[in-house]
C-alpha cells in the first residue's frame, strides 16, 4: 500500500454552489469553509502530515472587488476563530504565496499565526494565498541568478515556497474541472491526480476517504515498469 504524506487540494466550486443553492457566490465560499474543517479533521484521522489548500490564486484578483473583499474578510475571521484550536491540536500553519500585497492587519495576523504554530508537527497546513506556480518558479530562477548559483533541481527546490516540504502524493480538484490552474506545477511532477465532479461544499469525508483508498492501491512506477 502506498503511504500518503501530502495531499494538495484545489477547492473549486464554491461560487457555483452558492449561486445554485443560496443565490450568492459569497455564501458558497462561506459553506466551503465547513468542508475545509471536515477535511482537516479527516486528514488528521488518516495520519497525513501535510495538507495544501489552494485558497486564492494570483489570477483570482480578476474577480469582482466585492467578492475579493468578502474572501479576505472570511479568511481573517477564520484565522481568528481557528488559530488557537490549531495550536492546541498541534497543527502548523504555513502560508505559501506572496502575501506582501495584503493589508497590514491580515498580513501581520497570518505571520503571527505561522509563528505561534511553527513548532507543531501533527499536521502542517500549507495555505496557498496569492499563489501562482509560474511566479514561484520565476522567482526561484531570479534568486539563483542573483546568488550566482547553479540551476539544478536541488537549488530550484530550495528556493520554492515549498522548500523542505515533500511533494504532494495526491492532488484533488473538486468542481468537475480538469485542469491544474497554475498550482504546484513543479511539485506535482509525480502526483496522482483525482478530478472530482462534486462542488467543494458538497465534498464529504467519505469522498476523501475513497480517494485515499484508491491511491493506496495504485501501482506507482516513477518511469520504471
Amino acid at each position: 500500500m502506498n503511504p500518503v504524506k501530502h495531499v494538495a487540494i484545489i477547492m473549486d466550486g464554491n461560487g457555483r454552489w452558492g449561486i445554485k443553492y443560496k443565490k450568492s457566490r459569497n455564501l458558497g465560499h462561506k459553506a466551503g469553509l465547513k468542508t475545509v474543517e471536515r477535511i482537516i479533521k479527516s486528514t488528521i484521522k488518516n495520519k497525513i502530515k501535510y495538507l495544501t489548500l489552494y485558497a486564492f490564486s494570483t489570477e483570482n484578483w480578476k474577480r469582482p472587488k466585492s467578492e475579493i473583499k468578502f474572501l479576505f474578510t472570511l479568511l481573517d475571521t477564520f484565522i481568528d476563530q481557528k488559530i488557537d484550536e490549531f495550536n492546541k491540536q498541534n497543527i502548523k500553519l504555513k502560508i505559501i504565496g506572496n502575501i506582501s500585497v495584503l493589508n497590514n492587519k491580515l498580513k501581520n495576523k497570518l505571520q503571527r499565526s505561522e509563528n505561534i504554530t511553527k513548532t507543531n508537527n501533527r499536521l502542517q497546513i500549507n495555505l496557498a494565498l496569492n499563489y501562482g506556480s509560474k511566479t514561484e518558479l520565476l522567482n526561484a530562477f531570479k534568486k539563483l541568478n542573483k546568488k550566482k548559483q547553479n540551476i539544478n533541481v536541488k537549488n530550484i527546490e530550495k528556493n520554492l515556497y515549498t522548500s523542505n516540504i515533500p511533494d504532494p502524493d495526491i492532488l484533488i480538484r473538486t468542481g468537475n474541472t480538469n485542469r491544474l490552474s497554475n498550482f504546484l506545477l513543479w511539485q506535482m511532477a509525480y502526483s496522482e491526480i483525482f478530478f472530482e465532479k462534486k462542488l467543494w461544499p458538497d465534498f464529504k469525508e467519505n469522498d476523501y476517504n475513497k480517494i485515499l483508498k484508491k491511491f493506496r492501491k495504485i501501482k506507482r512506477n516513477y518511469g520504471n515498469i
